[in-house]
């Protein structure tokens, strides 16, 4: 892993997530497709964020004799930003089955970039949780930057954001509005466009995800 153009942010480098994210960033590729690159490059960038989880030990029993084991000292918890962050949520509940999960639903007005809240579904005190707050595109960073004032309101402080693109801009605003939350990136692209869509990009995420081009 390298670091990325802020303190906070992390690129992984992984031969894996860098062929998936080639075939994401392609107009061609169809749906079927997309989805199964998009689990994989998620799943790479939860196994690179939760790397340094707080464990504790324990006592297994295997069938010869006893072992120590250990578990996450925590329960973690996921927060997809509605609607794309759906598409990352699969990759952590396989991997860790009992996360708690929450929704947060923010719209984003395609003519100011600005994002409302239409929805809100997260547990009442998050104090004692590893929180991940899961958006596949961190465009202008309004969407992410407004999830973590919400999270923040219910008392999370250990805040990681992933997200598959980011944008400079993005990256910028998060680092400014939220200076402690870590970024997980597999790609930091150019810069957004007029119309704020991350260039080179791949796209809309969520409509190539649920196919509602």
């Amino acid at each position: 892993m390298n670091a990325g153009p802020a303190a906070k942010v992390t690129v992984i480098k992984h031969a894996l997530a860098s062929h998936s994210l080639a075939i994401l960033r392609n107009v061609d590729t169809p749906t079927g497709i997309f989805r199964w690159h998009s689990d994989q490059i998620a799943g790479l960038l939860i196994a690179e964020a939760t790397r340094e989880l707080a464990t504790r030990e324990y006592e297994v029993t295997t069938p010869l004799t006893t072992a120590r084991g250990e578990r996450l000292a925590r329960p973690l918890v996921a927060i997809p930003v509605l609607r794309s962050g759906i598409a990352l949520i699969g990759a952590i509940q396989r991997m860790l089955p009992d996360t708690v999960v929450g929704f947060i639903g923010l719209e984003r007005d395609e003519e100011t970039a600005k994002a409302h809240l239409y929805y809100h579904k997260i547990p009442a005190d998050l104090s004692g949780h590893p929180v991940l707050v899961l958006d596949p595109m961190l465009a202008t960073g309004g969407s992410m930057s407004d999830t973590l004032s919400h999270v923040r309101a219910q008392g999370a402080k250990d805040i990681t954001a992933i997200c598959v693109v980011a944008a400079p801009e993005g990256i910028r605003r998060i680092n400014d509005e939220h200076p402690d939350v870590r970024i997980f990136t597999a790609a930091v692209d150019s810069h957004l466009d007029d119309n704020w869509y991350i260039v080179p990009g791949l796209g809309d995420y969520g409509d190539r995800y649920f196919n509602t081009l």
